[in-house]
């Protein structure tokens, strides 16, 4: 079985919020990084660094909690930025049009600019 962590903290004073997902994303457990979204959402953040660079795989049921999560953000005067896909994932996001929602940066250094 195919696993999935995730690994979440707040950058002071920022308030923003960042994500780490390593492994696998997918229908199975695609629930966990939705309520880690909801769950801060419901504490007022709605800026994101998000770490892709140890996700081995989403799926189309994975990517959309990243489309989901960022209507809020954006309703809320947010954002989610993207930071360094896998070639694969980067496959699956092209497919399904996610580039042209999110900010995509190669470094975790460079994310912070982008708010």
């Amino acid at each position: 079985m195919n696993t999935f962590k995730i690994q979440v903290e707040e950058i002071p004073p920022s308030g923003i919020v960042r994500i780490v997902l390593d492994g696998y994303l997918d229908a199975h457990n695609y629930e966990k990084l939705e309520a880690v979204f909801e769950k801060h959402f419901g504490l007022g953040h709605h800026r994101y660094i998000v770490d892709l660079t140890n996700l081995e795989y989403i799926s189309s049921a994975g990517a959309g909690v990243f489309i989901g999560a960022a209507s809020t953000c954006q309703d809320n005067g947010g954002n989610i930025v993207l930071v360094g896909p896998t070639a694969e994932v980067q496959e699956i996001f092209e497919l399904l049009g996610v580039y042209q929602i999110f900010t995509v940066v190669k470094e975790p250094a460079q994310a912070l600019g982008q708010f």
